[in-house]
């Protein structure tokens, strides 16, 4: 009987993307996914180091899974990814019922660490500091047929205060526009019609190939290398949707948004960190742009692509911010008009420059203001889909809705998740006609008005179980 595995995952899309990797590795040794953590024979937990929380909830399981490894010594626990490339050997003597313990640039090791485990008295760890192998050059287990994760660059040149991912992602490093070619290609063949593309700053991808002599010969000549990746994936027959996630405001250019609208299947959804509202806080954070060149921005971009909606990210909290800062954040974030914003405490990283600031902001404050915020966010994105209402659109089915199994979700090209009534023939990778019909801040409640499009030959079926 083949041995089992079980993922969970912290953290953000590429930890998302990671796993998917992991998972393909561990079927490449014989292992099949686990129903559950406390069934499977090997746990990994691909973890995060963006904020204080995502440490607090990976030794709390960790805590917890101590019980199943005495009882079960054979059982294999595994911890990989950001936090792991943190603390390194302190996470091991903090829990050393840990097998194996491995960075951000190691995971294709993971056949030759579990070996050593095999044989080894103490935890093996692992941290490389850099990698030749993007993880999309790793076998994948993918929980869906129909969308798929694509690395464009991994690391960060970026030095924001705040942030600790450039430390252990080490430096911004893009993959070859063929090899990204190639790669999507083989997706397309195996069923896939929309795919994300991933980086720390995708639109700074390909400056370090242009930079190295890199680049295919005649590329970015009118424009940046990342528009002239979105207009390549463009021409990849059989693919529906191209997303990607996430740009920096001040690298963001004008080329991009006209890729966006030309190029049919790059969907009208934009993600754009502000993180401030705050000149006086941007500045602190290293964030290379002010509140007015932001909305310059988002005026451009809805101006070149039509139906285009708009997301973001916003801190809360900062060092030093004060109620007049947080003012800006609201009035920037209320003039920019967001369909959807993920709102976060600010959460002091160790090793990041804002960790050793003064002022750091009572938590209360924090919290307070963080209330606020979320109510306006809320607001906006029931604005954003109240304007939807009444219109036909199409949907890329996901699969059952996670609080009502009887409608299926899906999401339109701007991203906007909807519910329809679930109905005989329709299943996640159908593309459909929905008539939007009424408004939540967070979704939309429609109904199919058209027929799914007809599915590519040699789809596989969606795959049963999730890994993580």
């Amino acid at each position: 009987m083949a041995a089992t595995y079980f993922i969970r995952t912290f953290g953000c899309q590429m930890n998302a993307h990671d796993s998917e990797r992991a998972a393909g590795v561990l079927e490449t040794m014989g292992y099949r996914p686990a129903a559950d953590l406390d069934s499977a024979d090997l746990v990994l937990f691909n973890t995060c180091a963006i904020r204080e929380n995502a440490d607090n909830k990976l030794y709390g399981q960790l805590s917890a899974l101590k019980p199943l490894k005495v009882a079960d010594p054979d059982k294999t626990v595994v911890v990989g990814g950001c936090l792991a490339q943190k603390d390194q050997h302190a996470l091991a003597a903090a829990a050393p019922w840990v097998d194996v313990v491995y960075g951000t640039h190691n995971m294709g090791r993971l056949p030759e660490l579990l070996a050593e485990a095999d044989s080894a008295s103490l935890p093996v760890v692992e941290i490389l500091e850099h990698t030749e192998m993007f993880p999309s050059a790793l076998p994948a287990r993918r929980d869906v047929a129909h969308h798929a994760w694509v690395s464009i660059s991994i690391g960060c040149d970026n030095s924001c205060t705040f942030c600790i991912v450039p430390a252990l992602r080490g430096p911004e490093k893009s993959r070859k526009l063929g090899d990204i070619l190639a790669e999507v290609r083989a997706l397309v063949a195996d069923g896939v019609r929309e795919v994300s593309l991933l980086g720390q700053n995708v639109n700074s991808y390909g400056r370090d190939l242009l930079r190295h002599g890199l680049a295919p010969a005649g590329t970015a000549r009118n424009r940046t290398m990342f528009a002239e990746l979105l207009h390549a994936l463009g021409e990849v027959d059989g693919l529906e949707r191209i997303r990607f996630t996430s740009p920096h405001p001040k690298d963001i250019t004008s080329d991009v948004f006209a890729a966006m609208r030309d190029v049919p299947a790059v969907c009208e959804h934009l993600h754009l960190p502000l993180q401030s509202g705050s000149d006086r806080v941007l500045q602190a954070m290293r964030r290379s742009y002010r509140s007015r060149r932001f909305l310059d921005l988002v005026a451009e971009a809805r101006e070149t692509v039509p139906g285009l909606a708009i997301s973001t990210d916003l801190i809360v909290g900062f060092p030093g911010e004060t109620e007049e800062d947080f003012a800006d954040t609201l009035r920037v974030a209320e003039a920019a008009a967001f369909d959807a914003a993920f709102t976060f405490e600010y959460s002091p990283r160790p090793g990041t420059p804002a960790a050793a600031m003064a002022d750091q902001l009572p938590a209360e404050v924090v919290s307070e203001r963080y209330q606020r915020l979320a109510a306006l966010t809320r607001d906006l994105a029931f604005r954003g889909n109240a304007r939807q209402v009444g219109t036909v659109d199409e949907l890329l089915l996901e699969g059952p809705s996670k609080t009502d199994p009887a409608r299926l979700s899906g999401r339109t090209r701007s991203n906007r998740l909807v519910h329809v009534p679930a109905e005989e023939g329709l299943a996640a990778g159908d593309l459909v006609a929905a008539r939007l019909e009424e408004a939540a801040s967070h979704y939309l409640l429609g109904t199919v008005t058209a027929a799914p499009a007809s599915t590519p030959v040699g789809a596989p079926a969606p795959s049963e179980g999730a890994s993580c």
